[in-house]
């Protein structure tokens, strides 16, 4: 079974999405919901395949808000990173076009932190 494992990042920028862009919000929300549902019948996760789901580097997963809505929602994007030896979603951040330079750099230093150093 797949456990989800919020970043304190995430959270910092979920509250900040809940004021200012709360459909965004629950669309990328949703969207994981949908992920995780489906993850536990994969055999290997790098199998999921959604239309709203893109690889990143280093391993990390892009949720976007595409879906059913009745309004037009921002670009957003939920950055996830799945480790599959302990079936572990890690929700690293959500943000925007504007921020994903700096979202990517973020990712990418958070999956560094969760890889233990090489030492021969």
């Amino acid at each position: 079974m797949w456990k989800l494992q919020p970043a304190p990042t995430f959270e910092r920028a979920k509250k900040r999405y809940e004021k200012k862009r709360p459909g965004e919000l629950a669309a990328v929300l949703r969207n994981l919901g949908r992920l995780l549902e489906r993850l536990d019948e994969l055999p290997d996760c790098r199998a999921a395949q959604f239309g709203f789901l893109h690889p990143e580097p280093h391993g990390v997963w892009a949720i976007d808000q595409h879906g059913p809505s009745k309004i037009r929602l921002q670009e957003t994007r939920l950055y996830v990173f799945p480790s599959g030896h302990d079936m572990t979603l890690h929700i690293i951040t959500v943000g925007n076009k504007n921020s994903q330079a700096s979202d990517l750099q973020l990712t990418a230093a958070f999956v560094a932190s969760l890889i233990p150093p090489f030492r021969p």
